[in-house]
């Protein structure tokens, strides 16, 4: 028993200090665990070693982490197909004043949270808020932080919140306890998010420091002007659609800064102009908004480059090459290059380039001194000119050879399938109902999502593997293992017993007030998962000796892990929001340390009216 609570203090210390990556720890502890536990075995009534290495290595199959991988893969193509975009560009354009925008996007944001991991429904919003703040003269840092709270409090109230709840509950059926049902903590979970929501909005503003203020210069360093041009193709959505205010409503975020028709131009504005098969339109965006537009419209911003006739001798010797398929053919990706001060590009024009041999199209031109405006065809590129083309992955590798070419590094991603997000939308809410009403445990019910989504191609088999967060995979292992470990020894039931010795008779009420006040310190150090993983077993354990229905004490073991709101680095949507937000560390704590005292205090009133303890 000691030697495994001195392996639980080491994991702890070496999570905390940081010293070591995650991986590294957890790979670590396992392999010293297996090794103890084989030479010193803990046999049980039957003479089996409890902690073998199958055992140990047991959690890798838990149902709970393959669980929490399926979502990970849902929330992905959610995220890829555009699903979340589209919901967050419509919070966006709410006709409602400054701040109700802000408050309607934050009580979407915990909304969504309740159903899909956080971090994609925070990073979705991001730009979403940042653009609110830019619109309104606020600073970011006003909005950043209730961003990243109002997800983390809309994930306690469902069991699919996050990946937390679904780890506790897979704790208790460990111990040998029925895992919690769909919205079995929604009651106590929805208190505590109400009550946080409204200190979030009515008090956290006057907590939050007043960084620099948005406005317009700044929202072009967020998101640079590329300059296009598409061509109006006929039977198209653009076609015999008028100019409202002089915006085209199948060209959101897209300014239109000339029309050419017949080889005649038309200027802005464009009143009651009508879009007309084979007109030219010169276009300006920025990236994400030309990456919406090449995502629904296929093709229609591939801007024009020369026929063979017009090949010069020097590409004849620059080889076409032809991608084979693969399991990432329909995979398109947008990436930026610059053109570098020795290119032979200089003084070509984007018609001269000759890409398509490489199967690239040029998307945008973008240029840091000026904007530029007239026909793309006629732009003489420069040095410093960033491209924005699109193609498949192994194009874009092929092209990082290329001397007269710079890839930007960090700009390549993939292009969002948006006529697989209705598909996606559908199976998520059919995932969420199955789950919701019983008919399918959610292990089940989201495997069988994630499956669907990669067989229907939402997302390709690459993209659903690399949505999978190898360290939360580990983490959880090694938790799950150590929790193993401590019910075999005894050190869970010997931590729970020792900590009612110390809380003296303080009744089944004040035992689990206390627990979750510990609960809530320390998940604001360590990993909430493994805050969850590690604390479960010693919840249960003060539960039956308090004579308590064991999912109380898991319940608070969920809403007590998932307040980390007094450090950046309790919870990962607060890392996000930390730079866009302009945060120090200080912040989390000043505006972050009274709202999980102020859910402590509310907890412990809804233990008494929700539960009567």
């Amino acid at each position: 028993m000691w030697l495994t609570l001195g392996l639980l203090a080491l994991a702890l210390v070496l999570y905390v200090s940081e010293k070591l990556s995650v991986e590294v720890v957890s790979i670590g502890m396992l392999s010293v665990m297996m090794l103890v536990f084989h030479l010193m075995p803990v046999t049980g009534p039957t003479g089996k070693n409890l902690l073998s290495p199958e055992v140990l290595l047991g959690g890798f199959g838990n149902p709970a982490l393959l669980t929490v991988m399926a979502l990970l893969v849902v929330a992905e193509a959610l995220t890829r197909t555009g699903a979340l975009d589209r919901l967050a560009d419509r919070v966006g354009h709410l006709k409602l004043p400054r701040w109700g925008v802000v408050l309607a996007a934050l009580t979407v944001v915990c909304v969504t949270s309740a159903f899909i991991n956080d971090t994609p429904v925070v990073v979705m919003f991001l730009p979403v808020m940042q653009a609110l703040a830019m619109r309104g003269g606020m600073s970011p840092s006003r909005v950043m932080m209730p961003l990243s709270f109002a997800a983390i409090l809309g994930g306690m109230t469902t069991l699919i919140g996050s990946s937390t709840n679904l780890l506790v509950s897979s704790s208790l059926i460990a111990q040998g306890v029925p895992g919690l049902g769909f919205f079995e903590q929604t009651p106590m979970g929805v208190l505590l998010a109400g009550v946080g929501f409204a200190y979030m909005v009515l008090v956290m503003p006057r907590l939050l420091p007043r960084g620099p203020m948005g406005h317009a210069g700044h929202l072009l360093t967020q998101g640079k002007q590329f300059v296009s041009q598409c061509t109006v193709p006929a039977g198209s959505v653009l076609e015999g659609e008028v100019a409202a205010a002089g915006t085209f409503r199948s060209l959101p975020d897209i300014t239109v800064h000339l029309i050419v028709r017949d080889d005649d131009p038309v200027f802005p504005p464009y009143d009651d102009v009508q879009l007309k098969a084979g007109d030219v339109l010169m276009l300006a965006g920025t990236r994400k908004a030309l990456a919406d537009t090449a995502a629904h419209f296929p093709g229609l911003l591939s801007l024009p480059e020369r026929t063979d006739d017009d090949k010069s001798e020097e590409d004849d010797d620059r080889p076409i090459r032809i991608r084979e398929t693969d399991a990432s053919a329909d995979e398109k990706v947008l990436v930026e290059a610059m053109i570098p001060p020795t290119s032979r590009f200089t003084g070509f024009s984007v018609d001269q380039l000759g890409l398509q041999r490489q199967n690239l199209v040029v998307v945008g031109i973008e240029r840091r001194a000026r904007m530029m405006r007239g026909p793309t065809t006629e732009i003489r590129l420069q040095a410093g000119d960033v491209l924005l083309l699109l193609g498949r992955w192994g194009d874009i590798d092929e092209l990082r050879a290329e001397r007269d070419l710079v890839v930007v590094s960090g700009t390549a991603g993939t292009l969002a399938k948006v006529h697989h997000a209705g598909t996606a939308g559908l199976i998520f809410l059919g995932m969420v109902a199955l789950s919701a009403f019983g008919i399918l445990p959610i292990a089940i019910a989201a495997l069988g999502a994630a499956t669907l989504l990669v067989a229907l191609k939402a997302l390709s088999p690459r993209q659903a593997i690399r949505a999978i967060d190898h360290k939360v995979v580990l983490l959880v292992g090694n938790a799950l293992a150590l929790g193993e470990a401590l019910d075999a020894t005894g050190g869970a039931a010997y931590l729970a017993h020792h900590m009612l010795a110390v809380m003296g008779d303080v009744g089944p009420w004040g035992a689990m007030v206390a627990f979750f006040g510990l609960v809530a310190v320390v998940t604001n150090v360590l990993s909430n998962n493994a805050c969850a993983v590690l604390f479960t077993p010693i919840g249960i354990g003060i539960a039956r000796q308090l004579g308590v229905d064991p999912h109380l004490f898991a319940i608070a073991t969920i809403l007590a892990s998932n307040c980390s709101f007094a450090t950046p680095i309790g919870y990962q949507t607060n890392l996000l929001v930390m730079g866009p937000g302009h945060y120090r560390f200080a912040d989390y704590a000043k505006a972050g340390l009274p709202l999980m005292l102020l859910l402590w205090a509310v907890f412990a009133l809804g233990a008494k009216v929700v539960w009567g303890l």
